[in-house]
């Protein structure tokens, strides 16, 4: 693990025996770089993006708590993502380097914690070995009343072409767009023409990722959902901090939690997602 800046932000830097190696801003506590063993980079950021503090990092793996999108009163994706993290510990456990990072709600800005009255702590683990990525957030309630929280991991993997790209493991599966209905999707494969932006519900098993000739396998446990997003070129060139073409180069397929869930008093939640490159 090494001190390390990415933009103008303070942030961490993370690295295994065999070469992989993941870089965290404290900002957001926003994983931004995630390198496999063999030195490839494996997550999208837009060279618009601002990396100075000023307004959320656009790309890597923004943390959304505890709002989703616009589904509640509170800022949009909620603050986790624009507050400052603390790093708590590091590590090396058989061969995967780790981090954790940590925020409090005594560490939000008076104007945040002022429209979120309850007591938590957040704790984000990434580690990093091989091939492979396993990321670990978790929601404690350190007050004495129950909270709503939503939560995502608003993943951006880097790809070769959007209209390329494959998303495996999501036949069957109930999921809500911008049409008034819900809908399985049929198809044994979800391709990409142009946006795309949808919800799914109640994931029954892994997903895969096809780009490039590589496939990247995602799992995930206590998210129960999953949101697939590219903005498509017209929504893409509305997106000040995201450049024209960019929308070629990732798609977001995010582990998360949407509808709100209760989280009593002492209790934790704990969302897992585990990516390998097969």
């Amino acid at each position: 693990m090494s001190n390390s800046t990415f933009g103008q932000l303070p942030a961490v830097t993370i690295r295994a025996a065999d070469g992989a190696q993941a870089t965290v801003t404290l900002y957001g506590g926003h994983l931004v770089s995630w390198q496999t063993s063999d030195g490839r980079e494996r997550l999208f950021c837009s060279r618009e993006s601002s990396l100075d503090g000023s307004r959320a990092i656009r790309g890597g793996v923004p943390v959304i708590f505890p709002q989703f999108g616009a589904r509640g009163t509170g800022m949009r994706h909620g603050f986790a993502r624009v507050a400052a993290w603390q790093l708590e510990s590091t590590g090396d456990t058989d061969g995967a380097a780790w981090a954790q990072f940590i925020l409090q709600h005594t560490d939000l800005p008076e104007a945040i914690a002022a429209s979120w009255p309850w007591a938590f702590t957040l704790r984000l683990r990434v580690a990093v070995q091989s091939q492979s990525l396993e990321l670990h957030l978790s929601v404690h309630n350190t007050g004495e009343q129950a909270f709503p929280f939503s939560a995502a991991l608003h993943s951006y993997f880097a790809i070769d072409r959007l209209s390329e790209a494959r998303v495996g493991g999501l036949q069957r599966v109930r999921y809500s767009d911008e049409t008034p209905q819900d809908a399985l999707q049929a198809e044994e494969e979800l391709q990409f023409s142009d946006k795309l932006d949808r919800i799914y519900y109640q994931l029954p098993g892994a997903l895969t990722l096809q780009s490039g000739g590589h496939t990247l396998r995602l799992e995930q446990q206590g998210f129960t959902d999953a949101v697939v997003w590219n903005p498509g070129a017209q929504d893409a060139a509305a997106l000040p901090d995201l450049a024209d073409d960019e929308y070629q180069r990732f798609i977001c397929i995010e582990p998360a939690l949407i509808q709100p869930d209760l989280l009593a008093a002492g209790a934790e939640w704990v969302g897992r997602q585990h990516l390998e490159f097969m």
